[in-house]
Formats: C-alpha cells, sequence, structure tokens
C-alpha cells in the first residue's frame, strides 16, 4: 500500500455515498408517487435520480481510473461493471421520469429505480466490506 491510498479510497467511498442515498430516495419517492399520486414525489424522484447519476458517474470514471493504475482483479472489474451498469441504468431511469405524469413512474419508472437502488447497494457494498482493498493486497 502506497501512502495515497488512504485518501482515494475516502475520496471514493465519499463518492459513491450519494448515489446509494439518492437512488434509494428516488426509490422510496417513487413509492410515495405511487401510493398518493402528487406529482411532486415524481418531481423529487427525478432530482434524486438525476443527482445519483451524476455522482454515480463520477464513480465510475474514478473506477476506470484506479483500473488504469493498474490495481486490476476481478472484484476492481465487478465492481467498475456494477457502476457501469448503474449509469446506463440510471440514464434509462432519467429519461423514463422526464415524461408526463403517469407515465414517468409506473411499473417501468418504478422497477428501473428499484434497480438503480440495488446496483448502487451492490456497488456500496463491493466498496465498503473492504473486499477491493484486500484483493490490492494480494
Amino acid at each position: 500500500m502506497t501512502a495515497w491510498t488512504g485518501p482515494v479510497r475516502a475520496v471514493q467511498g465519499l463518492i459513491l455515498s450519494v448515489p446509494v442515498a439518492l437512488f434509494s430516495l428516488g426509490t422510496a419517492t417513487d413509492a410515495a408517487y405511487l401510493r398518493t399520486a402528487q406529482m411532486q414525489w415524481s418531481n423529487f424522484s427525478s432530482w434524486a435520480i438525476v443527482g445519483g447519476l451524476i455522482f454515480g458517474g463520477a464513480a465510475f470514471v474514478w473506477s476506470l481510473i484506479d483500473l488504469a493504475w493498474g490495481r486490476r482483479g476481478v472484484l476492481r472489474l465487478l465492481y467498475s461493471g456494477v457502476l457501469g451498469a448503474l449509469c446506463l441504468v440510471g440514464l434509462a431511469n432519467a429519461f423514463k421520469h422526464s415524461q408526463d405524469g403517469w407515465s414517468s413512474v409506473g411499473a417501468l419508472g418504478v422497477t428501473l429505480s428499484a434497480l438503480c437502488c440495488v446496483l448502487a447497494l451492490i456497488a456500496g457494498w463491493l466498496r465498503y466490506s473492504g473486499m477491493l482493498d484486500e484483493e490490492a493486497g494480494r
């Protein structure tokens, strides 16, 4: 381990915490919209999804930089793949939530939000569990 490993891990953790929180919030506000039909819940979902997408993209770019620095391994590739899938599904989710009214959430919108939430939680689990750091130490 080098001197920069600690700060890099801390920054990666901070960046990744935002999409975990925001995609979870987007799923919760989608459920609230389906229950109440108040349009403001859909607006909250849209903003949460876009914020999660921005920080998820930053985490994905950071993971690619980490791979380019030569810190490779199966778990690091899986981590980058999960973040890449999160960005793609999150982009589709943002486009879906940009529609008007009920069609912005509906069954597909909630499914995309739930999938984004699961992918963000998997990425967070990989990052925060310490398995990526143990793999680098081998």
